[in-house]
């Protein structure tokens, strides 16, 4: 089994018209045993900025910390919120430091821009920084979230369109894999809020 799915994740992020979504699964697993059903894989970095870390859950809790730091100190010396588009690269070149010991995560982010456009991106465990215009999605069984968001996404939706999109790809998903769901948990931005709601999933 690969390190990258000992811990189990399904991370989709997905943007929409002046607003971008995220979300997760809540299973936290060692292999084939679930230890919890309410572990948090993306974390809000500040209003308009999400970051999603799949794979071994240790090296992922330490990335957040690492991150968390690295974005206080450049709101200490710059007084303002760092833009999404930054922060992925910041995300990446933290990455790249450790290439040669690389943390085993698979970092996504999703965020507005101060314009109002949406951001999201993916990278590999060595900060390969990939952006897309519709979705990113990591985890254990990416091809079924992947065939989801390919036949459901569009152009243009709205904030509501956003949430029941991400909501169905991630629930589908999940269901094809044996690593993740236990349920999920979404986050929808906007230029004046942010929503989050979590799923009732299968079970088993």
């Amino acid at each position: 089994m690969s390190i990258y799915t000992y811990n189990g994740a399904a991370i989709i992020a997905m943007a929409g018209k002046d607003c971008v979504a995220i979300g997760s699964d809540l299973r936290f697993g060692v292999q084939l045993q679930t230890m919890t059903t309410d572990y948090k894989k993306v974390f809000q970095i500040h209003d308009k900025l999400f970051v999603g870390l799949g794979g071994l859950a240790t090296d992922a809790q330490t990335l957040h910390q690492r991150l968390m730091f690295r974005h206080n100190m450049y709101k200490l010396r710059e007084e303002r919120d760092m833009k999404p588009s930054t922060f992925g690269n910041l995300v990446s070149s933290i990455l790249y430091e450790k290439r040669f010991g690389p943390y085993f995560a698979s970092p996504v982010v999703a965020g507005l821009e101060p314009d109002g456009k949406p951001f999201v991106c993916g990278m590999d465990s060595i900060g390969a920084l990939e952006t897309a215009e519709d979705f990113i999605v990591t985890g254990t069984n990416s091809e079924s979230l992947f065939g989801m968001c390919e036949s459901m996404w569009r152009p243009g939706l709205e904030a509501d369109e956003l949430f029941e999109v991400l909501s169905q790809c991630l629930l589908s998903g999940i269901d094809r894999d044996a690593l993740a769901g236990w349920g999920a948990v979404v986050y929808v931005i906007t230029k004046d809020k942010v929503v989050a709601r979590t799923l009732k999933g299968r079970m088993d």
